[in-house]
């Protein structure tokens, strides 16, 4: 393993503990609550459970390294529709009624990263289909 490794497996699993830990909170918030959230932005309601989903199963997906790069694209265009259609009015840092989109795009920087990336020796993807590093 080297230093690439390393740093590679350390974001994979930050980003997709992030994601997960989002996912258990929309459901145990109530994802009723999600739902009409979304609504309220114009997003279809049932488009909550899709997000949560997503967020939940592909948490752990990603701490694992099956599947990164088709669910980290994923994470990528959760973060860029949550920037566009919740944050983007409260600014970079947010208006002190409503969050800004800085973590939205640190995520989604984080996600277009690992969706380019080359798979690592640190990976399920890597066990699962033999191939030694990049």
């Amino acid at each position: 393993m080297n230093k690439n490794d390393a740093a590679h497996l350390f974001l994979r699993v930050i980003l997709g503990l992030t994601f997960f830990i989002h996912g258990v909170s929309k459901f145990q918030g109530g994802i009723g609550n999600t739902a009409g959230f979304f609504d309220s932005l114009g997003i279809p309601g049932f488009m909550a459970y899709i997000v949560a989903g997503i967020e939940l199963i592909g948490g752990l997906a990603v701490i694992l390294g099956l599947g990164t790069r088709i669910v980290s694209v994923l994470f990528a265009v959760i973060m860029a529709g949550a920037i566009f259609t919740a944050k983007l009015p409260a600014g970079f840092l947010g208006n002190g009624q409503a969050a800004g989109y800085e973590l939205d795009l640190a995520l989604l920087a984080m996600s277009v990263y690992l969706a380019c990336a080359d798979r690592t020796v640190l990976s399920m993807d890597n066990v699962i289909f033999n191939k030694k590093g990049k």
